[in-house]
């Protein structure tokens, strides 16, 4: 088969990476084309070099519709590579019996992290969640000659492992780290001058970070802040002695509402773990369907719930899915950041860990002061994390717990 010329469209802030560097990174905003430019840069390196191997890695990668696969995909067809490669169901095999993987680092272990020490080029997407136990792992695997760690990133924090490395004073030998933004992509489609015209006008405090690539806004006078989340967060969780689901139902169940917040948590030697976000959107019997799932996975003790806006409907939907259900139910009598003031205070102590990376929450957590929430919609994530936090920490409560169990389920009703 004759050789195909290969071109790559990459805006010029973006010409300097085509050089070789240990260490290839782009930072920025929304609609920069990072990601667009680094599938072009993997396709043609494939496509070039027989036997190419690489491996694009997240924090978390719950399934492959979150991997950059459909992009390089994409790529592979617009460059008129097709011919040359095999799309396969989880991996993509290159030219020359090369192949592309997509994994998830929370996934790997130091054992496991080895089957990775022939990649050519591993590519970090959505760097700003790696944590620095991922990057501990994943830099000394890269090791074959000639290799490469490329990463992309939108930041959220300066403490973020992956901006302490490729963003401070002394970056590592073979770095070469570009920002860009919208207005550095010359290819930059209407359809998104629209949305980024629209956020200006409607999410001005929002604004820079999205488009701009600056840090993410904390809430003036937010009650948890990034670098203490980072500080105490750990790769696996002790040997458990109580773990709760909590559920802070949505008072809408509409597509376009608010989440209902899903957290597990567990307790060992009065500390506890955070160990998944289940959070989502759908109706009661999909809230209650994830909940029970969460509850089996992590074989909890029980589901804390908060009843105020559903009253005892939370209870029967959830009994409905699992008959005889431990079931916590929890009453809101005060605003939801006084119930978060004294969770973030054991969080500054050092006395809650995130097992992992939890994007979504964390960024409801720092936008959360102690004269309110300063984000967008619903903390409903957070009002899930307190209450499991709450249920495992009672001493925490001000007012006197009242218990009322019925033949079911355990209940408390907490001032």
């Amino acid at each position: 088969m004759a050789q195909h010329e290969v071109h790559i469209t990459a805006p010029e802030v973006f010409w300097s990476l085509m050089k070789p560097g240990r260490y290839k990174g782009a930072h920025g905003g929304r609609g920069s084309a990072k990601s667009h430019t680094f599938a072009e840069m993997l396709v043609a390196n494939a496509y070039m070099a027989k036997g190419f191997r690489a491996v694009c890695v997240r924090e978390v990668q719950k399934s492959l519709k979150e991997s950059a696969k459909r992009l390089i995909e994409d790529k592979i067809e617009s460059m008129g590579l097709s011919a040359y490669f095999n799309v396969q169901q989880d991996r993509i095999i290159t030219p020359g019996n090369g192949v592309i993987l997509f994994q998830g680092m929370q996934d790997h272990t130091a054992d496991s992290i080895k089957s990775l020490e022939g990649m050519n080029v591993a590519w970090c997407e959505e760097s700003q969640s790696l944590s620095s136990r991922s990057l501990e792992l994943l830099r000394p695997t890269i090791r074959a000659p000639g290799s490469e760690i490329w990463f992309t990133w939108n930041p959220d924090n300066a403490s973020d492992p992956v901006d302490q490395l490729l963003r401070g004073e002394d970056l590592p030998p073979g770095a070469i780290v570009v920002r860009a933004n919208y207005s550095d992509n010359p290819f930059f489609p209407d359809e998104l001058e629209q949305e980024r015209l629209f956020d200006m006008r409607h999410k001005p405090e929002r604004y820079a970070h999205i488009w701009l690539g600056e840090y993410a806004p904390s809430a003036v006078g937010a009650i948890w802040d990034r670098k203490t989340l980072h500080e105490n967060r750990v790769t696996d969780a002790p040997e458990l002695e109580r773990i709760v689901v909590a559920v802070d139902p949505a008072i809408s169940n509409e597509a376009h509402s608010d989440e209902h917040g899903i957290v597990v948590a567990g307790l060992c030697n009065n500390e506890a773990y955070i160990i998944e976000d289940g959070s989502m959107k759908g109706n009661p019997r999909q809230w209650a369907v994830r909940a029970v799932a969460m509850f089996d996975k992590h074989e909890a003790d029980a589901i804390v719930i908060e009843r105020n806006q559903g009253g005892d409907m939370c209870r029967h939907t959830l009994q409905s899915v699992r008959p005889g259900l431990p079931i916590i139910e929890v009453h809101a009598t005060r605003g939801k950041h006084v119930r978060a003031e004294p969770i973030s205070a054991e969080y500054a102590i050092g006395k809650v860990h995130h097992v992992g990376v939890f994007p979504e929450l964390e960024q409801q957590m720092c936008m959360m002061t102690a004269s309110g929430y300063d984000g967008e919609g619903s903390p409903d994530r957070v009002d899930a994390l307190v209450w499991a936090l709450t249920e495992l920490f009672p001493q925490m409560v001000n007012k006197k717990r009242k218990r009322k169990r019925d033949h079911a389920a355990p209940t408390s009703w907490m001032g």
